[in-house]
């Protein structure tokens, strides 16, 4: 501990502590360097001690494992390691907001499709849990030939009274049991157990629909991208590393060259000077200084010129924007003389107001809020809600797709039907508010829903325009 004490003192007295450029803690590994003295000296003191008096206090000599971090700054191989990690922090921010909006959207799909139906399991006639098997699995009243498990045990019936697979934490029954269920899911720990229970619950028709794309894009795709995003960063910061080594190097070499010539060329011209001093007569210093102060003359003559043209052609330009203002404010004054035009102009200026009002960062900002929201609301639900719980979210339904309608209007107004559709998020936008309002018309009149409403949730794909 002494002699990396009397390390830090050498380099304290040779490049200073913090205050100017260069100075000891102005080097992050020099930082990490002064924790790890300082965490030794911390541990050497009489308060540290972890005796018998000492019990109730902080051991603070297990600070002495910060020791281990001294190597990175010797091995630079270490040193890539880390910085690769640190620079791949930022990419790999978005790539865990990309997999957390994923789990989101496929909790939000199995919650509206599988909630509640892992608490049915086959009971005897003392009310106890029939097992087949280790475990017990969830069963059904439907039709065996749909694939679900019937109770083929004699005296055992389906009900509905089993808390659930894991004490009901593998279940879809709320956003928050559905986003541990998909996360276990995505990581392929024990995914199979989770579809042959939905199996045994509703059959297994439909169900692949569900588990083979969550797989594919949960596990196969977003989870191998934090391995792409550290290979690639790895491989930034070891071609930086060299590229770096490499051009020390030359600039060294450069830097003597440069030195030596320098030198030769400041002794010749020294010689050069000495001789043209002795040889030139003070009329001939006159005359040179005469043609210097012509020549500084004439290119502030230019510079003058050159600014002047340039002031010339700014007025042509703003002759031509006066002709052009004139010529449409003479426009105007003849649509003005029809009643239809001034109709047509005044729309015109509605579309400029509102095409500002769309594409302003408030308003935009306030639609991420109400899609948020919107989302919030369609995962709040979960099995077993209370009755008014239920007719808040139907009356909420309503007002959000009240105002999407008018934000989906509001758009076709300002841009135009054209420019509207040439978005690709605009024409998904639209598809979702018509499918909403028709999911919406078809509950009130025959009941049941069609599951567009986790589409809503999709939504939040707007959130990644921001990236762009």
């Amino acid at each position: 501990m002494g002699i990396f004490c009397f390390e830090f003192l050498l380099k304290v007295i040779a490049f200073g502590f913090v205050l100017h450029k260069g100075s000891y803690l102005r080097s992050g590994w020099n930082i990490m360097d002064f924790i790890v003295v300082a965490s030794g000296v911390v541990t050497m003191m009489p308060f540290t001690s972890s005796d018998g008096e000492g019990r109730g206090s902080v051991d603070l000599r297990t600070l002495r494992a910060v020791r281990v971090l001294r190597p990175l700054k010797l091995v630079s191989g270490l040193q890539v390691v880390l910085k690769s990690i640190l620079y791949a922090m930022a990419p790999l921010l978005q790539i865990g907001l990309l997999v957390l909006f994923a789990i989101v959207i496929f909790a939000i799909i199995g919650l509206e499709f599988y909630s509640g139906i892992f608490h049915s399991a086959c009971y005897n006639a003392h009310g106890e849990i029939e097992n087949l098997s280790d475990r017990p699995f969830p069963c059904s009243n439907k039709s065996a030939a749909t694939g679900a498990y019937n109770c083929e045990v004699e005296g055992t019936v389906c009900l509905t009274q089993w808390i659930g697979p894991n004490y009901g934490i593998t279940s879809f029954d709320n956003i928050a049991f559905a986003m541990i269920t998909v996360f276990q899911c995505i990581t392929m720990e024990g995914w199979t157990t989770v579809m042959y229970y939905t199996n045994d619950s509703l059959g297994s028709t439909y169900n692949w629909a569900y588990f083979i794309p969550l797989i594919v894009l949960g596990s196969f795709f977003m989870l191998n991208l934090v391995l792409g995003v550290l290979s690639g960063e790895f491989a930034k910061e070891r071609e930086r590393v060299e590229n770096r080594r490499e051009f020390l190097k030359l600039r060294r070499q450069q830097q003597i060259e440069r030195e030596l010539n320098g030198y030769l060329e400041w002794i010749l011209t020294a010689e050069e000077v000495i001789l043209k001093e002795e040889r030139t007569t003070e009329e001939e210093k006159a005359a040179i200084m005469e043609a210097r102060r012509r020549t500084a003359a004439k290119k502030l003559k230019q510079a003058n010129k050159r600014q002047s043209t340039e002031t010339e052609e700014d007025i042509e330009e703003e002759d031509e924007d006066e002709d052009d203002y004139l010529n449409e404010e003479s426009e105007g004054k003849r649509a003005k003389r029809t009643f239809w035009g001034s109709i047509c102009k005044k729309v015109r200026h509605m579309r400029v107001q509102m095409r500002l009002i769309v594409k302003s960062q408030v308003f935009y900002w306030l639609v991420i809020t109400l899609v948020f929201l919107n989302t919030a609301c369609v995962a709040s639900e979960h099995y077993g809600q209370p009755e008014w719980f239920t007719e808040f979210l139907k009356y909420a339904e309503y007002v959000f797709s009240g105002i999407f309608i008018c934000e989906m209007l509001m758009k076709l107004f300002a841009m135009g039907h054209r420019v509207y559709f040439a978005s690709k998020f605009n024409r998904f936008d639209c598809i979702v508010i018509v499918g909403s309002a028709f999911e919406v018309i078809w509950a009130e009149l025959k009941g049941g829903s069609f599951g567009i409403s986790v589409l809503r949730a999709l939504r939040l794909l707007r959130i990644f325009k921001l990236t762009s």
